[in-house]
This record gives C-alpha cells, sequence and structure tokens, in this order.
C-alpha cells in the first residue's frame, strides 16, 4: 500500500497521481502531486515522505532490451513505482520508472581466486614490463579488467566457476557460406552450449564455418565479436562479408586509430529491392536432403585417398619382388578371399613356417578358408610363391574393392544431383539471411567516435557484428556492455590474459584455432595458478578452456581438408592428425614433393645456414627458376629470423620470405623449407633440435604450401633425433620419385674442415700440405691458389703467405691515422699476389673464419680493407661457409692472368 505524505501531511487519498524527477529549482529530488481538480503542487522530496521506500548499494541497472549492464552506487526505490538511481562520480542522481530498469546483485566472480590469479598476472606484467610500450599494453589490460561487468551469465563467469551451459534449440540453421559434414557439426554445436570449441586444421575451411555461425546470430537478431590477435584472420572474415554485400554489417573497431578510421567512412545501409525468399522451413528441408548425402561426399575423397596409398605400396611391393627375384605363383580368385581373410591366410602360413601341413591344419584351412585342395600350400618353394602371390592378391583384391565402394559412392552423389543441391540450399540460405536483414527498419547511421558508446544498443543494432583485437574490445564497446556472442580465432596464439577480457563482455562464446599448430609463448612469472587449467604459463585460451570443461566442452574437429595436394596434407595427417583429416583436393598425378640434401659438412653459423641458400639457388638455376603455378607466390620459410635475412639478400624477389611463426595463417603456392642446423655438438643439442624439430612448427611450415613443399636440409643432420624432420624426410623418400631427391651439387673446399665431407673433395684433401700454415682452412686456399697459379695463362704471377701490413701500404703516408698506424705494424695478409718479375704487390687474399662475425674482429676487417683499398690493393675475402671457392680464386687472379702465355 502506497503512502504520500507531504510537509507531515498524509495526502494518500487526497491525491489522484504523484511523481518523482530532479528540480534544477531545488537541485534535489521533487515530489509532483497530482489532484483530481487537475491542480497539482510540488515539493522538494526532502519534505515529503513516500512509503515504501528501500534502498539498493552496490547494484547492476539494465533497461529492458538493453544489452549494457552498469554498476550504480546507490538506488532508492519509492513505492516500486520510481527508483533514484546514483552513478558512481555522479553529481546528482537519476530518476527511472521501475517499469524501464531491473537490478540484479553482482556475482562473486572478481572475488574468487581464479579471477584473481588473473588480475595478478596482469599487474605483475605490468611490474615486469621491460618497454614502455609493453608497460602501456599491460596497463591497458589491467584497466580493462577492471571494468568488466561481475554478472552471472557471462562466459567469463562459466570459465571461471568452470560450469559450461547448455543452450536450448533454436530455430533452424542456414549455411549461407556452404557446408560439409564437420562444418554442419561444428555450427550445430556452436549454438548447443554456452562455449564451444572448433578446431580447424589447415585449409579445412575454418573462415566459412566462422561466416556460417554469424549468418546465424545475425537470422536471430543478436549480436556478436570476432577477435583475434591475428590481423590476418579478422580481415579474412571482412573481406568475406564484403564480398556477399554484407560488409554493411560489421563495425571495424580495436584500437583508438582503427576507431577514428572506421567512423570517418561509415558503410551505408543498402538499398536494394525487396524480393521474395524461400521460407525457414524450405531450407529445413533442403538441408535434410543434403545431409544425407554429406557422408557419401566424405567417403569418396577418403576412399580415392586409400586407393592412392594401395597403389604406391603394390608399386613398391612389385618392385621388391623384381628385385629379389621372388616366385609369386597360383591362381587364387577361386577361393573368394578378401583382404581380411587373405592377410589371415599369409599369417597362418607364416605360422607354419616350415613344417608339414598336418591333418588339423588340413581342417583349419577348409573351415577358414574354405581350401580343400592343400598341395599348392606345401612345404618350401611352392607355399613361398603362394604366399609371394598372396601378397599381390591382398593389393589386387583390396584396390578392387575400394574402387566398387567409390563408384557407389559417386553413383549415389550423380543420383541426388548433390553438387547442385548443396548450390540450392547455399543460394537459399544466403537469400532468406538478406530477406531477413531487409525487412528491418534501417537503423541510423548518425553516430561518431566521441558518441557511439552512449547510445551502444542503437549502434549494435546497426553494427550487429563487430571486430576487435582481445586487447580492445572492453575500450571499443560501451562500458558493461554484453554481447550475445564472441568468436576468438587463432586461440591457440591466444594468451590467457588478455584473452578472458573478451569473455566478459558476452554471454556465450566460440573458441577457433589448431592446437597443433603454432602455441603462444608466454610470459614466464612463476605466479601459481588456482588450477592447473587456468596456468597462463602453459596453456593458450584454446588448451584452457579444454582443460577447464572437459567432457562437458563441445569440440569439432574440421576435418574436410581443401587448400593443399593431398601428397602434401598427408604428411600433416599422418604425422599429427592421426589420420582424421580428409583431403578433398585432387592428385593429378603432380610432383609436390621435393628434397634437397647439402653436401656433408658443418655449414650453420649463427644461426645461419649460406649453403642451403646456395644449394636451393642451384636446384632453381638447373629448372630454369619455374614461376609460381597460381599467381600467389613462392615463400620461404626457415626457423631462425637471421636465415631469413640472409635469404633477403641471396634469393629471387618473388620469394615471400619470412619465420615460420610469421607465416602461419598465410599460403603459398611453393613453399621452400629451410632447417639450418648442421650436425656440430652445439647445434645437436637437444635444445636447438627440439626448437627446429618442433611438431607445431613443422605442421605450419609444411600446411603453407598448396601446390609444392621443398624441404632443404643437412646430410643426416636429423637422424639421431628420429623426430619430425626425420620422418618428414622418410615421407618425401617413400612417395617420390628419384628425380625429386636432389643430392646438391653444391661443394666448397672448405668442407675440408669437417670430419665427414663429400666424397669428390678427398683427392683436393690428399694433396694439402701441413706446413703451409697451422689452419686447414688456409691449407686449402693455399693449395688451390697453387694449382690455379700452375696454368700457363698465370706463370707471370706468384704468391706469398703472412705478410706484414706495412710492408704492402707505406706508412710514411701522413694521411693514415695513429690507429691505422698502430694496426698496420701488428697485422698481416694471409696471401699476397705478386708479380714474379718486379715483386709488385697486386692482390690479398683473406680466409675468414667464423671468428670474423665478432664485432671486435669485424672492425679490425674493415680497417684492413680501407688501408689495401687506399693503397690501390684489390682484397678478396675467402668466408669458410662460403661455396665456390675455386671459382672465385680464378676469377681474382685471372685479372691479372697474361693469355701470351697459354698460346
Amino acid at each position: 500500500m502506497t503512502s504520500i505524505q507531504v510537509d507531515g501531511e498524509d495526502k494518500t487519498t487526497k491525491i489522484s497521481d504523484w511523481a518523482i524527477r530532479w528540480s534544477d529549482k531545488y537541485e534535489a529530488l521533487e515530489l509532483t502531486c497530482h489532484f483530481p481538480s487537475k491542480k497539482k503542487y510540488t515539493r522538494p522530496l526532502s519534505s515529503c515522505k513516500v512509503s515504501p521506500t528501500r534502498e539498493l548499494t552496490n547494484v547492476l541497472l539494465r533497461k529492458p532490451g538493453s544489452m549494457v549492464v552498469t554498476l550504480i552506487e546507490k538506488a532508492t526505490i519509492y513505492a516500486e513505482r520510481y527508483a533514484a538511481v546514483h552513478y558512481p562520480g555522479a553529481k546528482k542522481p537519476y530518476v527511472y520508472k521501475m517499469d524501464g530498469i531491473s537490478f540484479t546483485a553482482p556475482t562473486s566472480m572478481k572475488e574468487t581466486p581464479v579471477f584473481d590469479y588473473f588480475a595478478n598476472v596482469a599487474n605483475a606484467r605490468h611490474d615486469h614490463a621491460e618497454s614502455d610500450t609493453d608497460r602501456e599494453i599491460a596497463s591497458n589490460v589491467v584497466r580493462q579488467l577492471a571494468k568488466l561487468p561481475a554478472i552471472s551469465g557471462t562466459a567469463l563467469h562459466a570459465y571461471c566457476s568452470g560450469r559450461n551451459g547448455t543452450l536450448a534449440p533454436g530455430q533452424g540453421l542456414i549455411y549461407p557460406f556452404g557446408l560439409n559434414q564437420s562444418q554442419l557439426q561444428a555450427v550445430e554445436r556452436a549454438f548447443s552450449a554456452q562455449v564451444s570449441v572448433i578446431e580447424g586444421p589447415p585449409g579445412t575451411g575454418k573462415t566459412q564455418t566462422i561466416l556460417n555461425i554469424l549468418a546465424n546470430i545475425l537470422l536471430r537478431g543478436q549480436t556478436v565479436a570476432v577477435l583475434s590477435n591475428n590481423n590476418a584472420a579478422v580481415e579474412n572474415v571482412y573481406e568475406k562479408l564484403e564480398k556477399y554485400d554484407l560488409g554493411h554489417l560489421v563495425a571495424k573497431l580495436g584500437n583508438k586509430d582503427k576507431r577514428e578510421a572506421f567512423f570517418a567512412d561509415l558503410p551505408a545501409w543498402p538499398t536494394s529491392a525487396l524480393e521474395p525468399a524461400p521460407s525457414l522451413d524450405e531450407i529445413q528441408a533442403l538441408l535434410a536432403r543434403v545431409k544425407q548425402h554429406l557422408q557419401d561426399h566424405n567417403r569418396a575423397a577418403q576412399l580415392q585417398i586409400e586407393l592412392d596409398e594401395l597403389v604406391i605400396e603394390r608399386h613398391y611391393l612389385e618392385q621388391w619382388q623384381a628385385k629379389n627375384d621372388v616366385r609369386a605363383k597360383g591362381s587364387l580368385h577361386k577361393y573368394g578371399l578378401t583382404p581380411r581373410k587373405t592377410a589371415d591366410l599369409m599369417a597362418y602360413l607364416a605360422y607354419l613356417g616350415e613344417q608339414r601341413i598336418h591333418i588339423k591344419d588340413r581342417i583349419e584351412l577348409l573351415f577358414k578358408f574354405r581350401i580343400f585342395r592343400t598341395t599348392p600350400f606345401a612345404e618350401g618353394e611352392t607355399r613361398m610363391a603362394v604366399f609371394h602371390a598372396l601378397q599381390l592378391h591382398y593389393y589386387d583384391k583390396a584396390l578392387r574393392d575400394k574402387e566398387a565402394e567409390l563408384r557407389t559412392c559417386r553413383e549415389s552423389l550423380a543420383r541426388a544431383n548433390f553438387t547442385a543441391l548443396l548450390k540450392e540450399l547455399t543460394a537459399a540460405s544466403m537469400h532468406h539471411l538478406k530477406q531477413h536483414l531487409q525487412l528491418q527498419v534501417p537503423p541510423s547511421d548518425s553516430f561518431d567516435v566521441k558518441t557511439y558508446c552512449k547510445h551502444f544498443d542503437a549502434f549494435a543494432q546497426r553494427f550487429p557484428i563487430l571486430g576487435s583485437g582481445t586487447h580492445s574490445i572492453v575500450n571499443s564497446i560501451a562500458p558493461g556492455a554484453v554481447l550475445d556472442y564472441v568468436i576468438i580465432d587463432e586461440a591457440s596464439l591466444q594468451d590467457i590474459v588478455p584473452g578472458i577480457l573478451p569473455l566478459g563482455c558476452a554471454r556465450n562464446l566460440i573458441v577457433v584455432g589448431d592446437n597443433r599448430q603454432l602455441p603462444h609463448i608466454p610470459v614466464k612469472l612463476g605466479l601459481k595458478a588456482p588450477a592447473e587449467g587456468y596456468d597462463c604459463e602453459q596453456y593458450s585460451l584454446l588448451d584452457s578452456c579444454v582443460a577447464v570443461f572437459q567432457d562437458a566442452l563441445p569440440r569439432t574437429l574440421l576435418k574436410e581438408h581443401y587448400r593443399c595436394h593431398p601428397r602434401i596434407i598427408q604428411f600433416c595427417n599422418q604425422q599429427f592428425y592421426d589420420n582424421a583429416l580428409v583431403p578433398m583436393t585432387v592428385d593429378k598425378g603432380e610432383s609436390p614433393l621435393r628434397l634437397v640434401v647439402t653436401a656433408k659438412g658443418n655449414h650453420a653459423r649463427k644461426n645461419t645456414n649460406l649453403r642451403e641458400l646456395d644449394s636451393l639457388l642451384k636446384m632453381l638455376e638447373d629448372e630454369g627458376q619455374p614461376v609460381a603455378i597460381d599467381g600467389e607466390g613462392r615463400g620461404y620459410i626457415a626457423p631462425f629470423r637471421a636465415q631469413v635475412s640472409l635469404s633477403d639478400t641471396h634469393l629471387p624477389t618473388d620469394f615471400i620470405k619470412d619465420t615460420v611463426h610469421k607465416f602461419q595463417g598465410r599460403e603459398c603456392d611453393e613453399i621452400v623449407f629451410s632447417t639450418v642446423l648442421d650436425k656440430k655438438r652445439y647445434n645437436q643439442a637437444q635444445t636447438r633440435l627440439d626448437f627446429v624439430d618442433d611438431p607445431r612448427m613443422i605442421n605450419v611450415a609444411v600446411s603453407r604450401a598448396k601446390h609444392r613443399f621443398t624441404l632443404v636440409t643437412g646430410d643426416e643432420v636429423f637422424t639421431d633425433n628420429n623426430g619430425h624432420i626425420a620422418a618428414l624426410i622418410r615421407y618425401i623418400s617413400y612417395y617420390t620419385q628419384d628425380e625429386q631427391i636432389v643430392r646438391a651439387p653444391v661443394v666448397s673446399a672448405f668442407d675440408l674442415l669437417y670430419s665427414e665431407y663429400d666424397q669428390s673433395l678427398a683427392r683436393l684433401g690428399a694433396r694439402l700440405r701441413p706446413n703451409d700454415s697451422r689452419y686447414k682452412s688456409e691449407q686449402i686456399v693455399a693449395q688451390l691458389l697453387r694449382e690455379a697459379l700452375s696454368a700457363p695463362a698465370c706463370k707471370s704471377l706468384k704468391f706469398h703467405t703472412q705478410i706484414q701490413l706495412d710492408k704492402l701500404a707505406s706508412p710514411d703516408n701522413l694521411d693514415w691515422t695513429k690507429p691505422q698506424r698502430a694496426f698496420m705494424k701488428r697485422a698481416s695478409c694471409d696471401f699476397v699476389i705478386y708479380f714474379k718479375v718486379g715483386k709488385k704487390p697486386i692482390g690479398v687474399i683473406e680466409v675468414d673464419g667464423g671468428y670474423h662475425d665478432h664485432p671486435v674482429q669485424a672492425a679490425r676487417d674493415a680497417m684492413k680493407n680501407e688501408i689495401l683499398t687506399r693503397s690501390g690493393i684489390p682484397i678478396l675475402r675467402l668466408r669458410t661457409v662460403e661455396s665456390g671457392i675455386e671459382r672465385r680464386i680464378g676469377d681474382f687472379i685471372g685479372q691479372w692472368a697474361s693469355p701470351t702465355y697459354g698460346e
């Protein structure tokens, strides 16, 4: 029962209505009383009493239909009709009618050990930041964590509590961007639970799956943020939406610069005419027909892969039998053996060995294999001939059976006109979606970068798809706004903090990624997590969700692969995905795999390997440097930045060059992967091998290649490690022809410095003279120089070793600085070329080992170069990692050769 008192007098029965509002006159709340006579009078609320009155503190306010939840300091509720709301920092209360707002108590989520751990991690990263940029990024994360609303129902609340909510089945689903069997399952599961995971191996249509999820969110009139720390992933979604004339629905937010750029050129709402479209029921009927044939579609692709594999295995069996002069005789068709029975019979014959066939064996052969006459299976050569015939029979029968099954699948798809049916479903879904969007009243376009958050509900109606980075999502939306969905792409690269920020901004979470590709690099702080699954130093956001929710988490592996040649992706499939992938590309007899093995020797220096580049260049030269197959270029990938930098100065400009980590999410027609390491003890350390041989790194490197993959590696460098590169080498060797395995002919005389070297250098090694120098590298150059000068055209030349620099450059030259004079007195040159007559020094050859890369020695080399240049004496520097040493020496001394001596 409401009671109204004014100045101590009860007016309840005398008034017809009442209202409360803020008065600028009183600078306070005021009460207005309305009388049946239509008169009214107003008094300060402080002079009145409205009963009942109650007060709420530190509660959350939400307006009906709004996605914004606001934490308020206090709300005084008068007779359940008006609420005077005090916002933090506001000078005056705001008055709302109670039918236009609702209050909820905040959860204790921010007080849990899990959230407290994340806050501590964010603060510790700020305190340990090594640069101003890192410190600002960390501060931003700390600020955004504090802004997150502590309400139940968010994905963050579910994540921190470890309880995954279920979603009620909604309307039917549409697929305007196409679908396959696992994409269908992924979309269905995304709408079945509050948190779900989609694992998207390379080339399996991850973006297409995200687009279908977005379409269904739009159809339900809901909002979604698409986020990733990888800009390319989000840009790919943008591009596809724009391609299908849906780009006007996307707000490309993010950091301040991106927000300003977006609002400076807002996309226009389309004005296309409304056209009739299929109903949702009609689309569901189409979808039901498509579902009947998706399994056959996948099975046909899988059968083709299995057939290709059987053909190769049979080829190797025939090769082995021919090489070992094996007799394979006996007609086996009459027994009607299946491949399984054939394998069982081979096992039984192997069990018999050299034994005679006894009566119990006859009975077993009869009942198990329907073999009555056992003469063909007698002991000795006869039995072995049948055994080898069974081997061929196994493959022939398996091939026939699979070919028959493949024909059945393809005939079923053809009868159903599956391809056309799928196109019809896609077109109908897109048409229905666009009609649904056109039927909406065009929302306001009057937004700007400074005010859009104040009108965020209207803004989100106009732009229901928000794009941002995980670091900036909280700053990009109105304080307290809670979206319907957030999709986080490349989540295997996403650190938990700040990855949890978008979880606090949405009710439902869809995590997309592949934990068999490169992971995030954690920041090591040593803070103990409240439970293992939340450990920021051990898990990515993807792995953390899997660990936290366990069996309550719907997980879908996208299986159908559309990017790489089947032979390329099959390595990743066998090595990393337990043969779960289904390659949908077609093998047309190309040569998609190639192996380049460098000559023996330790060619790596400081995370670079020039020999691998020289070997690659030699191979490209021999084949005429083919251009890219589809115009998407060639890529060169290495595990180390130093090798990528070195490749910039050696490889053709059409190569895209980068590290494996930077290549994730990209693709090229052809990829070259250089492993860099050699057999030096340092490079054979387990930590070095584990870095280069990391399974996720190898998976990414191989799966970037669409049509051809080339591995460039050292001879037996990874053999002892017997890891993933060793498996890759075995795979390429097994599936390629001999001409695709290149033993690089690039050999350097300096390879003699190593305990293992190419045998073509043995004769040179036998001619080395220890008395030339105590250094083997100089012995090599001395012998090559001696042999080059023995040519008739070089009879006028000779060389001497270790000549003092001040003997070549005049120290009396007044232009020399004091440091240069001191240097000339103590420095010497490795080899000096002279004319025999006149003994004039005309050239210098220096041998540079690995220590010449050190800054101090590099400075000395630079000073020697300057002194010799100013003295008019050319210098040739030979690095011990280089190849073509004989040619370079020949070219150098050739400038002083005398043709008359050769006539």
